[in-house]
C-alpha cells in the first residue's frame, strides 16, 4: 500500500533550472569558459561540485583549481543563484503541483523532498508549501549523489516508511535510476526517451494524477 511520496524539487515542485543556468553561465564566463543551454542539460539533478567539475572539464580547466578553489567557485555560483531565487513566489509552483499536494494531503500521504539543492528548504518556504512536507533531505548528509539511491533512501527514512510504500517523482534520468535502485515505484516527468527507465511517466507536471500513480504503483 502506498503511504508516501518522495519528490525531487527542480522540475517537479518548481522550475529553477533557468536560474541555475544563468548563475552557472555567469560563473563560467568569469573563468573564461562558455556554456550554452544544451550543455546545461548535463547539470540537471547533480550536485553543485559535480556540476562545476563538468564545466571545468568542458573548458579544459579540470586541473586548474585546487579542491579549496573549487569550493570557493561553487560558493560564488550559489551566492548569485540565491539572488535569483529571492524572486520565487507561490505562483512559481509547477503546473498541477498545488493540486497534487492537496490531493496527497487529503489522501493522508506523507511527503518528503529528495533534492541535491542545498537551498531546497528556502525555496519551499518561498513557495509557501514547506509545512506540507514531513522532511527535506539534507544534501550535506549524503556521501553519494544521484544516480546513487542514497538520497531516496533518506527521503523514505524521513517518512518512517519502506521504499515499497513510496512513490518517487523525478524529471532527471539520474534521479529515475536512483528511485529504481532504491526499490521504489518511479514516476518520471519528461519525454518518453529521457524517462524510458521510469515505471510510469508523464510529459509535464500538469499530468501528475495521484489516483493514477497509486493505482499503477500498487498493481505493478
Amino acid at each position: 500500500m502506498i503511504k508516501g511520496l518522495v519528490l525531487d524539487l527542480d522540475g517537479v515542485i518548481t522550475d529553477t533550472a533557468e536560474y541555475h543556468y544563468l548563475a552557472w553561465k555567469s560563473l563560467a564566463e568569469k573563468i573564461g569558459i562558455d556554456i550554452d543551454r544544451t550543455f546545461n542539460e548535463q547539470l540537471k539533478g547533480i550536485s553543485r561540485i559535480e556540476s562545476l567539475e563538468l564545466i571545468l572539464e568542458h573548458g579544459g580547466k579540470d586541473q586548474s583549481y585546487s579542491e579549496e578553489e573549487k569550493e570557493m567557485l561553487a560558493g560564488k555560483k550559489n551566492d548569485e543563484y540565491k539572488t535569483f531565487i529571492e524572486r520565487i513566489t507561490p505562483a512559481d509552483l509547477c503546473p498541477g503541483m498545488e493540486k497534487l499536494l492537496l490531493d496527497a494531503k487529503e489522501a493522508g500521504l506523507a511527503l518528503s523532498v529528495a533534492s541535491a539543492s542545498k537551498n531546497a528548504s528556502t525555496i519551499l518556504e518561498q513557495l509557501q508549501v514547506k509545512d506540507q512536507f514531513t522532511g527535506v533531505v539534507d544534501p550535506n548528509s549524503l556521501k553519494n549523489g544521484k544516480p546513487n539511491p542514497e538520497i531516496f533512501y533518506k527521503g523514505v527514512e524521513l517518512l518512517g516508511l519502506s521504499p515499497a510504500e513510496c512513490i518517487g517523482i523525478e524529471d532527471a534520468e539520474a534521479g529515475i535510476d536512483a528511485i529504481n535502485d532504491a526499490g521504489m515505484f518511479s514516476v518520471g516527468v519528461g519525454s518518453k526517451e529521457s524517462m524510458k527507465a521510469a515505471n510510469y511517466f508523464v510529459e509535464n507536471t500538469e499530468e501528475l494524477d495521484l489516483k493514477k500513480m497509486i493505482e499503477k504503483a500498487e498493481n505493478k
